[in-house]
């Protein structure tokens, strides 16, 4: 799942994978900003099926945490 995140995030963001870890910071190390991160989120829901609560979107802050709320549906 980290893999799939990191690759959605890179041809978002216009950066190499090789820059994403677990624990970067999607606004702050990567240059999102939350626009980008509520439609990354949308795009894995539709990808994966899974709906994210809202009030876990809300806590998201790095790319790990993204990758546990997924697999934790």
């Amino acid at each position: 799942m980290f893999e799939k995140v990191a690759q959605m995030l890179a041809e978002q963001l216009g950066i190499p994978t090789s820059k994403i870890t677990p624990e970067s910071r999607i606004i702050d190390d990567l240059g999102a900003d939350r626009l980008d991160v509520v439609e990354r989120l949308l795009t894995l829901e539709d990808e994966t099926g899974k709906t994210i609560p809202d009030e876990e979107v809300a806590k998201i802050k790095t790319v790990g945490e993204i990758v546990e709320v997924l697999e934790k549906l």
